[in-house]
């Protein structure tokens, strides 16, 4: 058993008959009253997210968990089909479980967490950030660039991201997997 002052982000605890990952986390002190914790859980099973109140010294059960790296195979409906760059062994996963689908490119790697117990995928962390290729983007319209305009893009993925007005098709870009949005055009 933990307690409150174990919390971090990424820790996997059992609550309420299901398995949250801490996404978010705060120790609160105030001036009057007991300390608390204010949490945002993820649930692992349907991906809800739920805020709640630890009080101090609170004790929660933590789940043990291994980190694997794994290779994005390929999509096929709702499932998504990965590879362990270990031992070869492919997995596949509800597209629920994942945090930001429609930005995974064939070939890309993840870690992938995996309780112990169970031996049962819990989670999927994608990388910090990806660089994909513009298919289709708006033209940009001259004159409109005094502002700090976007426009609608389609990445190789099939994702829509906004992106600034210079940015054509055929252009890499790198994308922030956590919101979805651009970073930076990169060079070739």
């Amino acid at each position: 058993m933990a307690s409150t002052s174990d919390i971090k982000n990424g820790l996997c605890i059992k609550y309420n008959n299901d398995i949250y990952k801490i996404i978010e986390f705060l120790h609160v002190k105030p001036g009057k009253g007991p300390a608390f914790v204010r949490t945002k859980l993820r649930s692992l099973s349907n991906g809800k997210v739920l805020d709640n109140t630890f009080s101090a010294g609170h004790k929660i059960e933590e789940v043990r968990v291994e980190n694997h790296k794994f290779q994005f195979l390929y999509p096929e409906g709702d499932l998504y089909h990965f590879m362990n760059v270990e031992s070869f062994e492919q997995i596949s996963l509800n597209k629920n479980i994942l945090d930001s689908p429609d930005l995974l490119k064939e070939g890309e790697s993840v870690m992938v967490s995996i309780n112990t117990e169970t031996d049962l995928p819990l989670s999927v962390d994608m990388p910090a950030s990806v660089i994909l290729e513009v298919t289709y983007a708006e033209p940009g319209i001259k004159g409109n660039t005094a502002t700090n305009a976007t426009k609608s893009a389609t990445v190789e993925t099939g994702a829509t991201v906004n992106v600034p007005l210079f940015i054509n098709e055929g252009d890499k870009i790198k994308i922030d997997t956590a919101s979805g949005s651009y970073m930076e055009r990169v060079k070739v």
